[in-house]
């Protein structure tokens, strides 16, 4: 081959590369090109300022892998809501226009046994203070199954219309009742067994420490009643009570069942109603607030002259004015209907017991009246107040006051007007005392 077809060869292969260098540079430099045409250096008037910053559920870690995204979850204290000192009712001296020897008051828990020996006319239960308020945000007032909450408590329109649905008026208020509960309302494709109904959300509701009440609609009877394991359903409502003893519905509660009543929702395939969760919280401290003003508790004080009372013989006359026994260790008188009217505790530590009564001795015991829990008042008091004095008798013992002075039948009169001002204040909020809302409340 000569030396002219070698310098040929030669020359085309430098074209040759020369073309394919010139090429790799020109598409290196489109692609800057076309990186700084594309690339977003204003705002996003959709996404706003921060549409720039980069998305951290899109930056890849370190092993070159998307990261699992999760939703960022609520805050679940409860910091809006402060714990001030509440002041409960009790009966003193300035409740009244006239002076009232041998009344005051003294803050007794209903799962208590008495410790001290010294003799109590007149206390009022504590209620719990965690995550209360001192911001009245109005008063519960009802008319029936209808709860008119004043204020920041008013229920949204959603949840009065879910009250007003097929024959929602009639759902007994000792299970559901929009007047004391945050009320979920569902309505199903087609009826749902109660025992699916019940399970779906279990584990999350043990959780709550208010308790929750489950009312379903028995197409077969047309009404409502509590959800069994055996019913069918295809409308529910749940409701989670706003307030008890132990204080108000707090924020973490009312997430936590808010959330498993959407689970319930998706699980069941059911259209779901959930009222507002900030107007809630508001409901449950006014409602709260107005339980702490007229919560209270009575008591009548026998005490021995000198000799102890027998065990024997307290029971013999506790159970001869219809008393029974229960599992707190204290006797209680009911009605017909099962629903405690006043009770007989041992005013020392000891609880009593049916082993023990044959053994046990006491100086002094004492006589309960839970007010709101009791309708009729004034004659469960009298009824009370007759049994104290014949044991008084029949025990050799005196009825006192808290100073042990013999009380008088001037000294039980203000206890008389005190029953009836706080009953008639339950009564003008719509819940009168001795109710299935007011035992509800009130537990």
């Amino acid at each position: 081959m000569s030396e002219l077809q070698l310098g040929l060869i030669g020359l085309g292969t430098l074209g040759v590369l020369a073309v394919v260098v010139y090429n790799k540079w020109q598409e290196r430099r489109h692609q800057k090109v076309a990186e700084q045409v594309l690339q977003r250096n204003h705002t996003d008037v959709l996404l706003g300022a921060d549409s720039q910053a980069p998305d951290p559920r899109f930056i890849p870690e370190e092993n070159g892998e998307l990261p699992v995204h999760h939703e960022p979850q609520p805050d679940l204290k409860p910091a809006r809501y402060q714990e001030p000192e509440r002041m409960e009712p009790v009966l003193s001296d300035e409740s009244f226009d006239e002076p009232q020897p041998g009344m005051s008051g003294m803050a007794v828990d209903s799962n208590d046994v008495f410790q001290e020996e010294m003799p109590v006319t007149g206390f009022a239960p504590d209620r719990a203070t965690d995550g209360e308020s001192s911001a009245k945000a109005g008063f519960a007032s009802v008319s029936g199954n209808e709860a008119m909450i004043s204020g920041a408590a008013t229920p949204p329109e959603a949840v009065q219309r879910a009250n007003h649905a097929a024959g929602n008026d009639d759902i007994p208020p000792s299970l559901v009742s929009p007047a004391i509960d945050y009320v979920a309302s569902f309505e199903f494709v087609e009826a749902v067994a109660g025992d699916r109904i019940l399970d779906s959300q279990r584990q999350f509701l043990s959780r709550i420490s208010k308790p929750v009440g489950w009312a379903g609609y028995n197409e077969r009877t047309r009404e409502w009643e509590e959800v069994v394991d055996s019913g069918r359903y295809k409308s529910l409502r749940v409701g989670l009570l706003l307030a008890d003893r132990r204080g108000p519905l707090g924020e973490a509660d009312l997430l936590t069942f808010h959330g498993a009543m959407q689970n319930l929702s998706e699980e069941l395939m059911a259209v779901a109603e959930l009222p507002d969760r900030d107007s809630a919280l508001d409901a449950a401290l006014a409602l709260d607030q107005f339980c702490a003003d007229v919560d209270i508790q009575l008591g009548l004080n026998v005490i021995s002259k000198g000799q102890v009372f027998p065990g024997t013989k307290i029971r013999a006359l506790a159970e001869a004015a219809g008393m029974v026994l229960d599992a707190s260790g204290r006797f209680v008188r009911s009605d017909d209907d099962g629903r405690v009217l006043y009770m007989l505790a041992n005013q020392e530590s000891a609880g009593f017991s049916a082993e023990g009564m044959k053994s046990m001795s006491t100086h002094g015991l004492v006589f309960i009246l839970d007010v709101p829990c009791v309708s009729h008042g004034d004659r469960v008091f009298a009824q009370m107040l007759d049994l104290a004095r014949r044991m008084a008798e029949t025990l050799n013992g005196l009825l006192v006051d808290d100073n042990r002075q013999p009380l008088t039948e001037a000294m039980l009169e203000p206890f008389r007007r005190q029953i009836a001002q706080y009953q008639s204040q339950l009564a003008a909020r719509g819940l009168p005392a001795g109710s299935s809302l007011a035992q509800r409340l009130f537990n």
